[in-house]
């Protein structure tokens, strides 16, 4: 029995959800996003929340039963309040900014490298030292993260690289004499 599953997703005011056949099309104030739900699950909407079933008790239904009933939480999450997640800078020389739909990462590399901001995502940087990535889908958010993170991660030794802000990096101690 899924303990995520069992709870229905709550429609917020401000908020419409419509169900065409397996797919669950919400609106909100950010945005409009949609998500079809595997046949192996139903979906119903009714007293204003959706609510998601197992169609039989296979495996593979119960798998995906507490699965959609998250990614239809995201999209009504997202389109609603929004997802960010804030990556962080350490490093002599190590800085960011935004130009335009670039963001420019200084990594000491020799070169500066330009990360082409995707469709549907917004990068700010409040300080040279911090990046915000804010966007309506929590996939794709988390997915640009990662990517940024991937041109230098945090090193165990110095800290040195870019991190989430939320990370915590086990230090390592150097070679002792």
């Amino acid at each position: 029995m899924s303990r995520i599953g069992k709870k229905p997703v709550a429609v917020p005011s401000g908020v419409t959800a419509n169900l065409d056949g397996q797919t669950v099309k919400v609106k909100g104030a950010k945005g409009e996003l949609s998500f079809v739900v595997p046949d192996d699950v139903a979906v119903v909407l009714e007293d204003g929340a959706i609510k998601v079933d197992p169609r039989d008790e296979s495996k593979r239904a119960r798998a995906l039963w507490g699965m959609s009933r998250s990614q239809v939480s995201n999209i009504v999450e997202g389109v609603s309040k929004g997802f960010e997640k804030k990556l962080e800078i350490s490093g002599v020389g190590y800085k960011a900014a935004v130009a335009g739909k670039v963001l420019k990462l200084s990594l000491g590399y020799s070169h500066d490298i330009d990360f082409e901001i995707p469709q549907g995502i917004t990068i700010t940087t409040p300080k040279p030292t911090e990046i915000v990535v804010a966007g309506i889908d929590k996939q794709q958010v988390g997915q640009t993260a990662s990517e940024i993170r991937r041109f230098r991660g945090p090193e165990p030794y110095k800290g040195k690289g870019v991190k989430y802000a939320d990370e915590f990096i086990f230090r390592k101690e150097g070679k002792k004499k």
